[in-house]
């Protein structure tokens, strides 16, 4: 059985538990993934099937992306995505992984991409306690000395200092999955899911 599926993050909500408890989740929309190719050791070195989903027009795919969806004769999918399976040769072209596939998880790991921040400062990026609030004092939000005298006479690598932030492959591992609904591909998460709304996340079964 193929462990993941992919889908978009909707946002978050509430629901009651059993013990009629509110409990926040956030939704995840999984629609059925089509694996779109089989990949086998024999052919490509290694084994694992490309999972399609999404809608998109045939008009908006470039030359290479049609073709291929037009060689293995399945519809045009907006992403594509590899999973590595054990035995690809158990799966076919068409053939769909739905939430179904999940109906049995306790826990999941959900992997996206961080929702991004810009240009940072390492008080927002890595938490520093920053310095004095007075008026008097000249050092407020900046890192501080950060290099060393004569020896060795230079930034050591990794030093935490301003820049990038988010924009991250992210992974939150062993979240609750809280409810599964079949009929409309939803998947209600339990903890914090990474991405902002409508960004692709994948959820798998936790290792």
């Amino acid at each position: 059985m193929i462990n993941t599926i992919y889908g978009k993050k909707l946002g978050m909500t509430q629901v009651f538990s059993d013990g009629d408890r509110v409990q926040p989740v956030t939704v995840v929309l999984a629609e059925p993934n089509t694996i779109c190719q089989v990949k086998t050791t024999e052919t490509d070195g290694y084994e694992a099937v490309q999972l399609g989903f999404g809608t998109i027009k045939e008009k908006k795919l470039n030359q290479p992306m049609a073709g291929h969806f037009k060689k293995q004769g399945v519809e045009p999918t907006r992403y594509l995505r590899e999973v590595r399976v054990d035995a690809a040769s158990e799966y076919a072209v068409g053939d769909e992984v739905t939430v179904a596939n999940l109906a049995e998880a306790k826990k999941v790991d959900v992997t996206g991409t961080s929702k991004g921040k810009g240009f940072a400062g390492v008080m927002k990026r890595y938490n520093f306690g920053g310095g004095p609030g007075g008026h008097g004092s000249h050092f407020h939000r900046a890192p501080g000395s950060v290099g060393q005298c004569a020896t060795p006479s230079r930034i050591f690598k990794g030093l935490k200092l301003p820049g990038h932030m988010g924009v991250d492959t992210v992974t939150t591992k062993n979240l609750e999955v809280v409810r599964i609904d079949e009929e409309q591909n939803l998947i209600l998460i339990k903890g914090s899911v990474p991405g902002g709304k409508n960004a692709v996340v994948r959820v798998r079964l936790a290792q």
